[in-house]
Formats: C-alpha cells, sequence, structure tokens
C-alpha cells in the first residue's frame, strides 16, 4: 500500500509583502517609474494571469538575486469584450465586463506584490512608492484575510 501524502496551508507559508496602488499611470508608465524608484528591473510577463476564461490580467515581475526578494506587479482590473448573442435591438454592439483580481479591492489600480525574508522591507518599499509622482496612495494590505488570496498565488 503507497503512502498519500497531502500539502496543508499550514505547512505552505509564503512571506510576501502586499501593496496597493492606486494610479493613473498605465501599467508600462508605472513599471518604469518603480524600476527607478525602487532601483529594480520589472519586464513584462511573456503570458498574461488568467484567472477565468474572460479575465486576463497583465503582469510584470523581476527576481532580484542580490537581496532574494521576488517582485510582481499585477494590475488589478481586467475589462473583457463579450458578445451578445441575444436576439434583441443591441445584438450587434459589444459589452464590455469588469473584473477584478482581488474582488475585495474593486479600487485598487496595482498591486505590487514582494516575496522576501526580511522584516524591514516592507516599510522602506512603501515609503519609495508613496513618492512617485501620480501614485495617489498606496498601502499595505494584509493578504491572510483576503478571501481571494488564491488569486496571488501565481
Amino acid at each position: 500500500m503507497a503512502a498519500i501524502y497531502k500539502i496543508s496551508e499550514d505547512s505552505y507559508d509564503e512571506h510576501f509583502t502586499l501593496i496597493a496602488l492606486h494610479s493613473s499611470r498605465e501599467d508600462h508608465s508605472l513599471v518604469y517609474a518603480l524600476n527607478s524608484y525602487l532601483k529594480i528591473k520589472l519586464k513584462r510577463a511573456v503570458k498574461d494571469l488568467e484567472i477565468s476564461p474572460n479575465g486576463s490580467f497583465p503582469f510584470f515581475d523581476w527576481r532580484d538575486e542580490i537581496h532574494d526578494r521576488y517582485y510582481t506587479l499585477i494590475s488589478n482590473n481586467s475589462v473583457a469584450k463579450e458578445e451578445l448573442n441575444v436576439g434583441n435591438l443591441f445584438q450587434d454592439l459589444p459589452s464590455f465586463t469588469a473584473y477584478s483580481l482581488i474582488p475585495e479591492y474593486k479600487e485598487v489600480d496595482y498591486f505590487l506584490k514582494v516575496e522576501h525574508d526580511e522584516l524591514d522591507v516592507e516599510e522602506k518599499i512603501l515609503k519609495s512608492v508613496l513618492s512617485i509622482p501620480k501614485v495617489i496612495t498606496a498601502y499595505s494590505v494584509d493578504a491572510n484575510k483576503l478571501k481571494s488570496r488564491n488569486n496571488l498565488i501565481y
């Protein structure tokens, strides 16, 4: 008889900082600013993160080998075009549906996720992000309290 091994959520303890960003910048412009202010090198991932068949979220990532950190910037909002197959007056007009990566924070534009082992890095990163022009506000989010925490595992 073979043994069965299961990984429980208690043994999966990934420590990361999650920062919510409100900004009027486009994603490529925000990435350029983050790279300049945080001295990192975020690049667009080859494939977007797809949570559902209609919702795809562009993201940027970079692994800092020197400080053993992994940075990810992901858009919280996605708009998908849907065709209406209903025989009515507006059948030829496309319909657009908005999706959120983290529905509890629909008003947030982007999330910056930093995987690290250090204790004091969160405040330093947050201070640098808040100094970027056109970043309206940024704040830390406790990922353990999110219902949709699994959407952050990518």
